[in-house]
């Protein structure tokens, strides 16, 4: 099986890279399942302090890998997908150890969820990010659990229904990212080192004070979200959204 999430010990830093540049760092079932087990290596390792989640080429990630549909019951398909983005972004809460994204490019649809979920973004100057859902037919269900608790309402209820592009300064101002950085490397390895002076239970137990209502939340309402992604992905609209997208051509809607 090929790489598709890197790991590297650095000092008191797991270093996670997400290596898919081939389809921007989509997440695919196969990048998914390579990412828990990077997690689960990091958070089983003594020495490591802090997660650093990375990546290789000009996409953090571009969600999800909607080229994995063909040939899949689509029913079977939607299931199984959103219980895999509901598991994903809850380890990334639940896991002891806090998680710095370094975004050094793109961010697009369930990239975003990703970035909700880690304790910390950074994300370079010349970084994009866009919640395309609605352009396909789907809505960013599942993902809204990490990203309403930390957009601003008016900017979530703009740039869930727009699709459009908005920068890493604009990201700060509202709250999806940390930092917007000249340099991401150097930003990331400062924030690293602060941490890093933190004991296990210290750090563990101050994460939890954050994200306790974040989880709560989880178990609220992400079963039914989980279900509304799923119908969603089956419907009509959404069959033509995503063939319009693979085909990159404009949707035809009947709706």
């Amino acid at each position: 099986m090929s790489v598709l999430v890197g790991y590297e010990r650095d000092g008191a830093v797991a270093r996670l890279t997400l290596d898919s540049p081939h389809n921007r760092n989509a997440l695919s079932s196969a990048l998914v399942e390579q990412l828990h087990d990077a997690l689960t290596r990091a958070a089983a390792d003594q020495g490591v302090r802090v997660v650093v989640l990375g990546h290789t080429g000009g996409t953090f990630c571009a969600g999800a890998d909607l080229s994995e549909a063909a040939g899949r019951d689509p029913s079977e398909l939607a299931v199984a997908r959103a219980h895999e983005m509901t598991r994903l972004l809850r380890r990334i809460l639940e896991l002891r150890l806090p998680v710095i994204a370094a975004i050094d490019g793109h961010v697009r649809a369930g990239g975003l969820g990703l970035v909700g979920a880690c304790d910390i973004a950074v994300a370079g100057n010349a970084s994009t990010f866009a919640l395309t859902e609605a352009r396909i037919g789907v809505a960013p269900s599942i993902i809204s659990l990490t990203l309403l608790p930390k957009m601003s309402a008016r900017a979530a209820g703009r740039y869930f229904v727009t699709g459009e592009k908005f920068g890493a300064a604009e990201a700060a101002d509202i709250g999806l990212i940390t930092v917007a950085a000249d340099d991401v490397g150097a930003t990331v390895a400062e924030l690293a080192a602060a941490i890093a002076q933190g004991s296990p239970q210290g750090l563990a137990a101050s994460k939890a004070l954050t994200t306790a209502a974040v989880i709560d939340d989880f178990e609220l309402r992400a079963e039914k979200l989980t279900r509304e992604s799923a119908q969603l992905f089956v419907s009509d609209e959404a069959r033509e959204g995503m063939l319009a997208f693979l085909e990159k051509r404009p949707p035809r809607w009947v709706g």
